[in-house]
């Protein structure tokens, strides 16, 4: 067996200060003074405190990078979501006359605090609807919702129309 390489002896000249707090800090902390100095010098020669600061700083940073990316991707989901939405609605709701307008109106309060509801329950359960769409998406989708907004526009097509994605 070999014996682990013994310490080496240095011998260095303090301020009589300097000492005095090595001398205080070993005492409090219950360590020789060798031990702490071997300990403060290990510190001042590995990477100074700036360094690792800008390391963690820098790490945080591409946190808060990799989270706005993925904030601006819900954010562009939900304002094409909403797009698709209204121009589905606008292309298959008809104007409805006068005496229909008012009592849908009279309606509409109740059909919104149905939505709100089922609307709670969905965000309370998950999964979240950017859970559900891929990351990655790929030019066949754009070209389906072309697609759809097309069929979306023939007079045939209705609101529960199968044929309607």
């Amino acid at each position: 067996m070999t014996k682990p390489p013994r310490k080496q002896r240095l011998s260095v000249y303090l301020d009589p200060a300097v000492m005095n707090r090595l001398a205080e800090h070993a005492a409090r902390r219950d360590h020789s003074r060798s031990l702490i100095a071997e300990a403060a010098i290990e510190s001042f020669l590995s990477p100074d405190a700036a360094e690792r600061q800008e390391a963690v700083i820098t790490k945080r940073l591409d946190q808060l990078d990799r989270r706005m990316t993925r904030l601006e991707r819900d954010v562009g989901i939900a304002v094409e979501s909403l797009a698709v939405f209204i121009k589905f609605w606008v292309a298959t709701t008809p104007a409805l006359p006068e005496p229909a307008a008012r009592a849908a109106r009279a309606k509409a309060g109740e059909r919104y605090e149905q939505f709100v509801t089922a609307l709670g329950r969905r965000l309370a359960k998950g999964p979240k609807l950017r859970q559900e769409i891929s990351e990655d998406v790929s030019m066949q989708s754009t070209q389906a919702d072309v697609s759809m907004a097309d069929r979306a526009q023939r007079p045939e097509a209705g609101p529960h129309d199968p044929k309607i994605e």
